[in-house]
């Protein structure tokens, strides 16, 4: 099964809509709970990054029977230090995402911590590519 879920920049009352929708999906297929809640905080994580950082985004989604694989790509300023970015608590996000409550530097790690495989690439002024692989 594949799916395409389009994602606004800074669209905040958006953000988490389709982790949501993939969610449901995952459950409705029988996937065992453990492995839905750690592809969801990974997804939540990588699509509030693209609401936080990017102008827009790409999901894609791919279920069969035995992974999901997810891969986000988004149009903003990349990140410069990736390695950098992965450490818990740095965070690049404006003093009004902060004050949403967002921005408290977890979101690669968590996202690492809740995938089986993760990967990250990024060319500055141009976007990000998130894919993150959970095997059932």
């Amino acid at each position: 099964m594949h799916f395409e879920y389009q994602v606004e920049g800074g669209d905040f009352s958006n953000a988490g809509t389709t982790s949501s929708v993939v969610k449901k999906m995952m459950k409705q297929l029988g996937v065992d709970s453990a492995i839905v809640k750690r592809t969801v905080v990974a997804l939540y994580e990588a699509e509030v990054n693209i609401v936080a950082h990017a102008y827009r985004g790409t999901i894609f989604v791919d279920l069969d029977d035995t992974c999901v694989k997810i891969k986000l790509e988004d149009e903003g300023p990349g990140i410069p230090d990736i390695e950098q970015a992965m450490q818990m608590g740095f965070s690049t996000a404006s003093p009004e995402v902060r004050e949403m409550g967002f921005g408290a530097g977890m979101g690669l790690p968590n996202m690492k911590s809740n995938s089986d495989k993760l990967s990250v690439t990024s060319v500055v002024g141009k976007g990000t590519t998130v894919e993150i692989t959970n095997f059932f």
